[in-house]
């Protein structure tokens, strides 16, 4: 007799996020008792932000692929509102084929609202790993806790992130403390030489490389109005400084703009419209420290070894270790947290911190628990015993 094989489907939008889930995709795809669906939606299948959606598998006997385009051709938070239209009348034809038994979600994308809310009405349980944390300076910080509210599973990325879920009022079975899912590549992958990834990037990168990753900021009316403060910090900056596409939020396309023309009125800089995980990864660990207001310089940052300068109110509210220096968006204080950052005695100082987002085994421990959950109405309904 044929048994059945769990459906497990995966949601990736973006480069950001496809780095965290590439591991657990392969954990998943391991499984012979599991089937896997992935579904790449968003600014994967755009050419401006590096038609990332390459990266994901291609359908085969033990995975299925969908795709979604939804992502308009807009630079506006009128395209982000509409955009999530789209994507919704996308997953509600996707997931009724599809219909998988478990649908899991990452992080706090806006574009992650159209798979919950259809498989809400689909009455398809959700899985979302990174729930519980705090980005005040985001409407990520909105969409992340309406999801772990939509959500039947929940994998957190630090231990505090699971006490807050519990404060939600989630059951405790369902919560799951997994770490994050962007340091499994540092743990199960070589990092790329020196000599590797001079070949791979056409440049040398030495402790004098300042990497800036900067995204809008998406709870302020003009989400670029703390990029002025930014630019003027690097303007007299002497070192070289490599600027890596934003999110494609609204105000990226003029980040990009601001970038590009950055670069050409200074030979020391350079920009990067995107790069696979384990070159980024390899680039950040040469460098000399990351400066912005990316995930990235919370996270991958610590367990690496390089002083993130964290800048503005994005990422505020944020745990992370004490390799992160917290930096109001002010061209001085940047400068100086530059400095500071950039100093031999700092940089000394942060190595071998213990990492709040785990030591790279989320992709194991979640793909385990996925595999093993319950099914049915014991997993859809939340407090059972009221029924």
């Amino acid at each position: 007799m044929t048994v059945s094989r769990r459906k497990i489907a995966v949601v990736t939008s973006s480069r950001a996020d496809y780095a965290h889930v590439r591991w657990l995709l392969h954990e998943l795809s391991r499984n012979p008792k599991i089937e896997l669906q992935v579904i790449a939606l968003g600014p994967h299948l755009s050419p401006l932000f590096g038609d990332t959606g390459k990266q994901v598998p291609r359908t085969s006997d033990r995975v299925r692929v969908e795709q979604i385009e939804c992502l308009l051709d807009s630079d506006t938070d009128v395209g982000m509102a509409k955009t999530i239209g789209v994507a919704t009348l996308g997953f509600a034809d996707a997931l009724a084929r599809l219909r998988p038994d478990i649908l899991v979600l990452i992080a706090d994308r806006y574009e992650m609202l159209a798979p919950a809310a259809a498989a809400l009405a689909l009455r398809i349980p959700l899985a979302h790993v990174e729930g519980g944390e705090i980005t005040v300076g985001a409407i990520d910080d909105a969409v992340r806790n309406a999801l772990t509210k939509m959500s039947q599973l929940h994998f957190a990325c630090t231990r505090n992130a699971a006490r807050r879920i519990r404060g939600m009022g989630e059951e405790a079975w369902r919560i799951t403390f997994s770490g994050s899912l962007s340091l499994d590549a540092l743990r199960r992958e070589r990092l790329l030489s020196a000599f590797q990834l001079q070949k791979q990037l056409g440049f040398v990168v030495d402790r004098e490389t300042v990497v800036c990753l900067y995204h809008p900021v998406t709870m302020l009316g003009n989400t670029i109005e703390e990029a002025d403060e930014v630019f003027a910090a690097l303007e007299h900056l002497p070192n070289q400084i490599v600027f890596i596409y934003p999110n494609a939020d609204a105000g990226s396309r003029e980040l990009i703009r601001r970038a590009e023309s950055f670069a050409q009125a200074h030979s020391r800089a350079r920009v990067l419209v995107n790069l696979d995980h384990l070159t980024y990864l390899s680039l950040l660990k040469r460098s000399g420290a990351l400066i912005g207001n990316s995930s990235s310089g919370i996270i991958e940052s610590t367990t690496v070894g390089v002083p993130a300068a964290n800048i503005g109110i994005r990422q505020l509210g944020r745990e992370h270790a004490a390799n992160v220096i917290d930096v109001p968006a002010k061209r001085n204080a940047i400068q100086a947290a530059l400095h500071k950052a950039l100093s031999p005695k700092f940089r000394k100082s942060i190595q071998r911190l213990k990492n709040p987002y785990g030591e790279g085994k989320a992709a194991q421990i979640i793909s385990r628990v996925l595999a093993s959950a319950p099914l049915g109405q014991k997993l859809l309904f939340k407090h059972a015993e009221l029924l």
